[in-house]
């Protein structure tokens, strides 16, 4: 992680779960990390949790990754105070496990899965490579997938939100495509965790069978991002020991 020592990454949904735990991660590696997330003030509150001498190098900024007006102003922001993206990492992502696919009246569910967990992640990631381009960075591009981005479970719970996780797996294979046709050299990863304790899974915080911690996935991604620069991990599969799937 040397390399990326007072280098800006750029972390989405890093109001809680994996996102808050990378968040804290880059910052004690040495990175300026800004985070993104529409509850800032979260963002802000995790300073509290760090030793006061790295925690200045975390800044929150508002931004609903739904709407692209937010994510252009946001992604001005960062290059005005802190010069551009270094590093980019996708962690928002929601899921509405009381929503089927086809029940009635559920459009607004579906369509905030899609906009949030896919079509958000793409506009972030274009808004970082379009920074790392300008200023010839050879960056790194992170999404958070899910296991149920490559097999899905036999759940009543799911509903379109593996259909976007299938989705990341593909954006990462057409971004390592449009990146290799670019000419750079930079690099992304997909990262799919099996079933981890965040907000986003209902109960996990009382959940006793085989799960994962958010700070389990911040090692990962810190490892993803410490390969040399020869080395692309372009998926990488995380479960804990012992889960079924």
């Amino acid at each position: 992680m040397d390399r990326w020592v007072g280098k800006v990454a750029v972390v989405t949904g890093a109001s809680s779960g994996i996102g808050a735990a990378t968040a804290k991660a880059l910052v004690r590696a040495g990175m300026v990390t800004i985070g993104l997330a529409r509850r800032v003030e979260r963002i802000e509150a995790l300073k509290t949790e760090l030793p006061a001498d790295v925690a200045g190098r975390l800044h929150g900024f508002r931004c609903d990754v739904t709407k692209e007006e937010d994510i252009l102003a946001a992604y001005r922001q960062i290059e005005s105070q802190y010069g551009g993206v270094d590093v980019q990492i996708n962690c928002a992502g929601i899921a509405r496990h009381n929503t089927r696919v086809l029940q009635a009246n559920n459009t607004q569910d579906l369509r905030d899965i899609v906009n949030t967990n896919l079509l958000g992640l793409a506009l972030c990631s274009r808004e970082a490579y379009l920074s790392m381009q300008k200023r010839s960075v050879d960056g790194h591009i992170v999404h958070i997938n899910s296991i149920t981005g490559h097999s899905i479970p036999p759940l009543n719970t799911l509903n379109i939100y593996p259909v976007v996780k299938y989705g990341v797996t593909a954006l990462t294979e057409t971004m390592r495509q449009e990146l290799r046709f670019d000419g750079t050299n930079i690099k992304v990863t997909s990262i799919s965790p099996g079933l981890t304790r965040t907000p986003i899974n209902p109960n996990s915080d009382t959940y006793t069978g085989p799960i994962l911690e958010p700070e389990d996935i911040a090692d990962a991604i810190l490892f993803a991002l410490g390969t040399p620069p020869r080395v692309q991990i372009h998926e990488l599969t995380i479960k804990p020991v012992g889960e079924v799937e």
